[in-house]
């Protein structure tokens, strides 16, 4: 959920989180912009608890003291997710085009640990900071948080504007090769690539090379973790207007819950059903063997190609049937969860 206050109101806020709580005990992030300005965050963080959502707040971290710490722990935020862009100010800052964000984002991770407070550290690469992604990795561990993700830029909304500098998908495939071996030896954090659907079947390949089982961990309260995409099938994204999305990066919207019900939306716009169709996959992810596991991402296909049913622009894989000569019209069965 995106959060500007003089956009969307705080009883906005509530009836948004009537009509989604009513619908399902989800987990409910909040997330902006930067969610801490709003004067009335943690007033809707206490509502979304007391109506039993799972709540969790998104931040870049620098904004954070003992004041934040103590009211996201009253208004029952389960966990905080922080932004870390690479393992020097240098990177950091530049990255964020702030400076001091880096220190702040540090000191705030270390504020939460004082607390006893969970978080998560999410960190975006580009080839600007590529190089860094290992030492990303040790740093997030070595303050203490409970998850790493790895995010992969994908170019649509501002990330329209690094479109030059995302990361080449030779590149991007041996990234992902990095990270599994990473995380068979990994004990203590969770970690995950996010917006890298790919990378499930890069686990499913490498395992069976190896003979190896791989252990596939969660957050005990999360979405996702078991497979690729999940944007439209598992999670959705509110924006200020209103507009329910796949995710945050995708542009179009599945309907607007100033004219439906979030129930509505999820369970019956064309968006949503389209999405968790496999069968109407196009290229090679309407081909792929692996499209349960991964099934591409779909807002990648869209700022690439137009077309959010056409295949994965930043996976090198060729199916089995394409290798061969046989063709289809897709694989695999939809499926369909709640967020």
């Amino acid at each position: 959920m995106d959060s500007q206050e003089e956009i969307f109101t705080t009883e906005e806020s509530f009836r948004l989180i009537d009509g989604v709580s009513d619908f399902a005990k989800l987990v409910l992030v909040l997330s902006g912009g930067e969610p801490l300005l709003r004067k009335d965050i943690f007033d809707i963080a206490t509502y979304g608890t007391e109506r039993g959502l799972r709540m969790c707040l998104a931040t870049n971290g620098t904004l954070i003291d003992d004041t934040v710490c103590e009211k996201i722990k009253r208004s029952g935020i389960r966990i905080v997710s922080l932004s870390l862009d690479g393992s020097t100010k240098k990177t950091h800052d530049d990255f964020r085009k702030q400076d001091g964000a880096f220190e702040g984002t540090i000191n705030g991770a270390g504020l939460l640990k004082k607390h006893g407070i969970e978080f998560i550290i999410n960190s975006s690469f580009t080839k600007r900071n590529k190089d860094e992604i290992s030492n990303t990795y040790r740093l997030a561990k070595s303050l203490g948080a409970t998850a790493w993700y790895m995010f992969m830029i994908v170019p649509t909304g501002r990330g329209e504007d690094i479109i030059s500098e995302l990361i080449p998908k030779e590149d991007y495939e041996e990234i992902l090769k990095w990270h599994y071996q990473m995380e068979k030896g990994e004990k203590d954090i969770l970690v995950r690539p996010t917006c890298a659907p790919h990378y499930y079947r890069v686990v499913l390949q490498k395992s069976k090379e190896e003979h190896a089982k791989f252990e596939k961990r969660t957050l005990k309260f999360s979405t996702g973790g078991a497979k690729g995409c999940i944007a439209g099938q598992l999670i959705a994204f509110i924006d200020v207007d209103g507009n329910v999305k796949p995710c945050s990066y995708f542009l179009r919207s599945a309907g607007n819950l100033k004219e439906k019900s979030f129930k509505e939306i999820w369970e019956e716009s064309k968006l949503f059903l389209e999405m968790r169709d496999f069968k109407k996959y196009k290229g090679r992810c309407g081909e792929c063997e692996y499209i349960g596991v991964c099934g591409g991402c779909r807002a990648r296909a869209d700022a690439i190609y137009g077309d959010y049913l056409e295949e994965e622009p930043f996976c090198t894989y060729i199916p089995k049937k394409m290798k061969t000569g046989i063709r289809g019209q897709g694989t695999g069965v939809g499926v369909k969860g709640l967020l």
